[in-house]
């Protein structure tokens, strides 16, 4: 979503924009109109695209409706990501964007590098905004302010991927101590036992998850991962790269890391290669996401696949039933994974 500023012309009030002078500019019928701006269908997907964007242009705002006590909404959702430097995360939004377009929205996507602060500051901008709703996949275990704000706006959120710990809520992801389970059974089964860990921040409850599943699987097959084997950094391809610098800078580099993410798994994978090291010959290496590039013939990476469009979907399916019928309740959806066995772990190439 592309935000525009404007200036006014005096510094009396402004006139506020009617739907009728929305529906001139768009050059359709003001019933076009109100069937967008009221949720309703008989309205192609373009059209209902093209009436938001004339009414944002103009700076349209819903007044509240004469017979019902709830605003009538601005059609925008929010949807906040750690970084969009870990492909991983432009994939879930183009697929909450393309959902959201289906049902006449528009995303405001802002990006939050981890940092409790700028998360902070990201929802209480969307809270001024007066968005309808919002998807976290960058909530922060031990720290609710973001949803309390939320809440306090009475705006409706779904937690993508990453759980809230201390404030209830919608949740959309897979179930991760499952998935890092298998993910290391596999990896044990090649018989390495001198594994490290690389995942991304623990204030992720994913991250988390992850890494004490692979420890705990480990340690039940007598395979102890000692701490200075159990790296957590950014979940990013430089995060994985520095991972691998504390990993293979001194010492014997461990015979296999297995990674919280897929991009992690690269860098770790960049850096060895580039030390002279061999994969899977010299270390074995594992990830977590399935992204497509990741599985490809060039990479062709062992790792977890999550249904990452199927995940943006439902976390949007799941804020529009919130918006469209708030509830004390709380829904979790988990999203069924799958192993991809691939090259990087030590098993012989699949014949195509």
């Amino acid at each position: 979503m592309q935000a525009h500023a404007a200036t006014a012309a005096s510094d009396g009030p402004v006139a506020p924009v009617s739907a009728a002078a929305v529906a001139r500019a768009a050059g359709v019928s003001p019933a076009a109109v109100s069937y967008v701006l009221n949720g309703k269908g008989g309205v192609s997907p373009e059209t209902r695209r093209h009436i938001i964007h004339v009414a944002n242009e103009l700076g349209f705002r819903p007044r509240k409706s004469s017979h019902s006590t709830d605003l009538q909404r601005t059609r925008v959702v929010g949807l906040i990501l750690p970084n969009i430097i870990n492909p991983m995360f432009p994939r879930w939004a183009q697929g909450v964007i393309s959902a959201a377009a289906d049902s006449g929205y528009e995303v405001f996507v802002a990006t939050t590098q981890d940092d409790p602060e700028v998360l902070a500051q990201v929802t209480a901008t969307l809270a001024n905004r007066a968005v309808d709703g919002v998807i976290l996949a960058a909530s922060l275990r031990d720290d609710a302010r973001a949803l309390r704000t939320l809440r306090a706006a009475r705006i409706p959120y779904v937690c993508l991927s990453r759980r809230a710990d201390f404030l209830d809520s919608d949740f959309v992801g897979i179930d991760d101590d499952a998935a890092a389970t298998v993910l290391m059974q596999h990896m044990l089964g090649h018989g390495y036992t001198e594994i490290a860990t690389v995942i991304g921040p623990r204030v992720s409850t994913a991250s988390l998850a992850r890494e004490q599943a692979f420890v705990r699987t480990a340690a039940a097959a007598g395979v102890v991962i000692s701490g200075d084997r159990k790296i957590s950094t950014r979940v990013n391809n430089e995060g994985g790269r520095l991972a691998a610098e504390r990993l293979f800078a001194s010492g014997p580099p461990p015979q296999a890391v297995v990674c919280g993410s897929d991009e992690l798994a690269i860098g770790v994978m960049e850096y060895a290669m580039a030390r002279g090291l061999r994969i899977p010959d010299d270390v074995a290496v594992a990830g977590c996401d399935g992204l497509p590039h990741s599985r490809s013939g060039l990479i062709n990476l062992t790792s977890i696949v999550q249904p990452q469009q199927e995940m943006a979907h439902e976390a949007f399916a799941l804020l529009l039933q919130r918006i469209d019928a708030p509830s004390r309740s709380y829904t979790s959806l988990v999203c069924p994974h799958r192993l991809h066995v691939g090259r990087t772990c030590g098993c012989a190439p699949a014949i195509p």
